[in-house]
């Protein structure tokens, strides 16, 4: 699940970032709650605003007991994913455009109702690929009628990782853009010039 490789261990679970798949000088962590403090910075000690950014930090494996204390600490580390992947599964989870998560927005974000489809494309193609932005596969289009262009199809299939492993995947799925994406919008929209 995202940045994260999940192995059975007697009696439990183990975790650590995938890229430490090999290591032995990993620092030992035995507390689902302790997955909060790992995921909080960056290897660079940056914040992490954004849990699943493919920022995680190295270093660490996370020892657990049993499926409950996975639960918590996956929940910890990308929140409400879980959750998420079980209600699409029940088809449940149900995408929100962006045409119409923008035609909600009030106040000082009612401005990126005129973001053009170029312009909206553009900036999903920065803030949501999977290289530096956002490993959620996407369930949305900018409309009903109008496909996300920008992005690889590999980024809307929940059957393909977004991290470069050939390991089985547990999708964390994003059903309607984020605060993140909405506040760029924002951005975007306010350098436009305005025609007199």
């Amino acid at each position: 699940m995202g940045q994260i490789v999940i192995q059975q261990s007697a009696p439990g679970f183990e975790l650590r970032h995938f890229e430490d798949a090999g290591r032995n000088d990993l620092a030992l962590y035995s507390n689902p709650v302790e997955a909060r403090a790992i995921s909080t910075y960056s290897d660079a000690g940056e914040f992490r605003p954004l849990k699943t950014a493919p920022t995680l930090r190295h270093g660490w494996r996370l020892q657990l007991p049993d499926l409950e204390s996975l639960r918590t600490a996956l929940d910890f580390f990308y929140p409400a994913m879980l959750g998420s992947l079980l209600s699409h599964e029940r088809n449940e989870l149900l995408p929100v455009d962006l045409r119409e998560t923008l035609g909600r927005q009030s106040g000082m974000y009612a401005v990126t109702k005129k973001i053009t489809d170029p312009q909206a494309d553009a900036l999903i193609e920065t803030v949501c690929n999977s290289a530096h932005g956002c490993l959620k596969t996407i369930l949305w289009q900018i409309a009903p009628d109008r496909p996300v262009t920008s992005l690889p199809a590999e980024k809307f299939n929940p059957a393909v990782s977004q991290i470069p492993a050939a390991l089985p995947v547990l999708p964390m799925l994003c059903a309607e853009a984020c605060n993140l994406l909405v506040a760029a919008a924002r951005e975007v929209v306010k350098k436009v010039p305005v025609a007199e």
